[in-house]
């Protein structure tokens, strides 16, 4: 199965180093880099500090690319034949475990949003589907990067 990631509007480089080094642990194919969401080396061509700070050299071997238009992005991969799922709580979502086997197999793409305000609904209406995890404490949502992990890891099962 080919597994795309896209980050939009992510503000933190501890993050985008976090998913860059999940990126590679789980296979995933390609990362997306939309919208301000910082890239690992900054306009000099240096690594930046706070990425590789979690990144652990995972950029070595994670093929990325940077697209403003997240729009642009969702509408090629579509074109490939890619389902295209937001990792987001909205509604209309359905749990992150409850993809069928066959929806498993598809090539797949997976979009988690910014630290504070998530996926914009424009771009969640773009989506083939929503996938939320669950939360049962206290706390309404988990770090972004620890939410890529979890889904990426089980669409893979």
């Amino acid at each position: 199965m080919e597994l795309i990631g896209i980050l939009h509007d992510i503000r933190s480089l501890h993050n985008v180093g976090s998913i860059f080094r999940t990126a590679d642990g789980a296979g995933i194919d390609l990362l997306y880099l939309c919208g301000i969401t910082p890239q690992p080396f900054d306009r000099f061509g240096r690594l930046q500090h706070e990425f590789a700070k979690t990144a652990l050299g995972s950029e070595k071997n994670v093929m990325w690319r940077y697209e403003k238009s997240i729009t642009k992005v969702i509408r090629t991969l579509k074109d490939k034949g890619y389902r295209v799922y937001a990792i987001e709580q909205a509604k209309g979502s359905k749990k992150y475990t409850a993809l069928s086997k066959r929806e498993r197999k598809m090539k797949s793409a997976c979009i988690v949003g910014n630290e504070v305000s998530g996926i914009p609904p424009r771009v969640l209406t773009q989506c083939d589907a929503i996938l939320e995890i669950p939360m049962r404490g206290i706390k309404e949502s988990l770090n972004v990067s620890v939410a890529f992990g979890i889904v990426v890891y089980e669409l893979q099962k």
